[in-house]
């Protein structure tokens, strides 16, 4: 039998200080690829809701033609035609007319053509925002990954400066997911 020895090991403090780096750039890379995920799933989301409220507004658009279309078939049909009441007429034509003019826009409800429009605009301008936003997560997630692998490598080859790069890797990581949040656009997307 031998007698086991106990050996003590003294940690590195570069190696701690390493081992923190890469702690910190874990846990941003975690915010970065969860926000990404959000991202994707509002994308999704808004996608689906867009593209909703333009069938809502071509239904509109239908109808609207439609409601024309009979007003102007009934005109051409009774013009001439002394056994119609043209006071009738007039009446059911300017009423379509009207009801045509409420698909076209309606303020009170929002449901009409013009306000729909707006609303699909927006949506899809936001949806867009959403998939900048993405774009400069995953391009966040990539740096921080890299980051952490060079600071790793640090640890194993105690190439110190390998812990310097990956450090700098960190920082444009964070700073991509920063930018992801506050101006998704500001890397081209």
């Amino acid at each position: 039998m031998e007698p086991e020895i106990e050996v003590e090991h003294h940690a590195n403090p570069t190696n701690k200080r390493i081992g923190i780096l890469i702690a910190i750039m874990a846990t941003v890379l975690a915010f970065t690829e969860m926000a990404a995920r959000n991202a994707d799933t509002d994308i999704v989301r808004e996608s689906v809701e867009a593209s909703d409220i333009w069938a809502f507004f071509q239904a509109k658009s239908i109808r609207a033609a439609m409601l024309r279309a009979d007003a102007r078939a009934l005109q051409v049909e009774t013009a001439g035609r002394a056994e119609t009441d043209s006071g009738q007429v007039a009446k059911t034509v300017a009423d379509w007319e009207a009801a045509a003019a409420h698909e076209d826009s309606e303020p009170t409800t929002g449901e009409g053509r013009k306000e729909l429009a707006a609303k699909a605009q927006g949506i899809e301008k936001h949806r867009d925002e959403r998939a900048a936003a993405k774009e400069t997560y995953e391009f966040a997630s990539g740096a921080l990954e890299l980051g952490i692998l060079l600071a790793s490598s640090a640890i194993v080859t105690a190439l110190i400066p390998l812990a310097f790069i990956g450090a700098a890797f960190g920082v444009v990581g964070t700073v991509l997911g920063v930018l992801g949040h506050f101006a998704p656009h500001a890397i081209g997307g």
